[in-house]
Formats: C-alpha cells, structure tokens, sequence
C-alpha cells in the first residue's frame, strides 16, 4: 500500500476514534483539561508540572489556600479584583469558570509525590532557607507577595490589603508566629455590614508539621530581624 495512503487512511481512523470520544461529563475533569488547553502551565506549576518559575505562584496547594468562590472570581477577571496582576483576562466561559474552579478547589498537595520541602536535600538545608522553600512552594507567596512584602488586595479589610510580612519580628516572638500559622487567621470585616473578607489564612497545621511552620517563622524573621543594642563602640 502506498505510504501517503496508509498514512492518510490512519489519519482519518484518528480523526474519528476522537469525534466518537463521549464529551467530559465531569466537571473536575473537564478543569484538568481546560487548564492543560489554557496556557495555564506555563506561568503556574502543579505538582511536577508547568512552569518552575513562574511567574504566576504554584498552585499545587491553591484548594487548601483559597475558596472555590474566590478562585471563580479571580478567573472571571483577574484584574477585577487586583489591577496590578500580570494574569491576562482569558475570557472564559461561565461553565469553564466552574469547570477551572473545581479542579483547582481539590488541588491540596496531591499532585506531589513528596513534598518539596521534605526531600532529603531540603531536610538537609538552613531552617530560614527550607522555610523560604515552603512560604514559595506551599503558595504563601501568592498572598503575601514575594519576601512578604504584600501589594496583594482582599475585600472588606482593613486598608484592603493583606498583611505584609517584613516586619513581623518586631511585633511577633517565633512562638507567637508560629501559633498564628498553626490556627491560621480570619480577618475582621473593616465594614460589618458587607461581605466577609473572601481570602483567610487557613490553618496550615493541618498541612504542615510543627517543625516546617518553625521554619517559615524563621524565615519571616529573617526578613527583618530585630535590631540589637550594642554597648560597644
């Protein structure tokens, strides 16, 4: 048989096998996909997957940081709720909206096979260091910005801004942050009478050992460590 021929008779057999595939009836998967399809890797990371350095945060735990209501807000537009995103506005449909969020709602740290911070070469590092490994690849980041420093909006809090994190040695002891990780934090409503803020901490003892929540608070130390008096020249 000619090889132009067998190649297109192969061709067409494909083409029908997938216009014969029954259409994705589950959400969750129909997320994977859109995700996949989107463009979304090559800015985030999940798992083992996408983009290693960004620019957008990893998003491997994103279900335990963030509320499905909240991630279907941010992907209807993203500038919305932040101006100063870089994310594109990708124009997706109200059913992609839903699909998106409720693949990325389930999305707690599964995609790991191992925990990056829990790898024998992470283990091995400086505290403050394997803490900056966790605050950058647990998500932190993608609420406290890059080194704490904030600039990422919430609703109906003070000053409409999470907390940044470059001065917390001088009101906080390592005890004090680490329980604060531990439980994690609700914040007030700056207005009572509208809607509560939609991003909380959550409580990351559930994910994290009381060793690693250690090593993010000396991590959120290190970033402004307190000064000390000197009685010397």
């Amino acid at each position: 048989m000619n090889r132009w021929i067998a190649f297109t008779l192969t061709l067409g057999l494909g083409l029908a096998a997938c216009a014969s595939q029954p259409p994705l009836t589950d959400p969750v998967a129909r997320g994977k996909r859109d995700f996949r399809t989107k463009g979304c890797m090559r800015c985030h990371r999940l798992g083992d997957e996408g983009s290693e350095y960004g620019p957008g945060p990893n998003l491997t735990m994103v279900g335990f940081r963030k509320s499905s209501a909240w991630i279907s807000r941010w992907l209807a537009n993203p500038h919305d709720w932040n101006p100063k995103t870089i994310m594109p506005n990708l124009h997706l449909t109200p059913q992609q909206i839903s699909d998106l969020a409720d693949f990325l709602s389930i999305q707690k740290g599964q995609a790991w096979k191992v925990y990056p911070w829990r790898t024998k070469d992470a283990l091995e590092m400086p505290s403050k260091d394997r803490g900056n490994l966790i605050f950058n690849m647990a998500g932190c980041v993608g609420c406290h910005g890059p080194n704490g420093t904030g600039g990422k909006p919430d609703n109906n809090v003070a000053g409409g801004m999470i907390p940044t994190l470059t001065l917390v040695s001088d009101g906080y002891t390592k005890a004090e942050l680490v329980q604060k990780i531990t439980n994690g934090v609700t914040p007030l409503p700056a207005d009572p009478s509208k809607p509560k803020p939609m991003i909380v901490m959550p409580r990351w003892g559930d994910m994290l050992t009381q060793d690693e929540i250690g090593a993010v608070a000396d991590y959120l130390i290190s970033l402004h460590p307190k000064s000390q008096s000197s009685d010397g020249f």
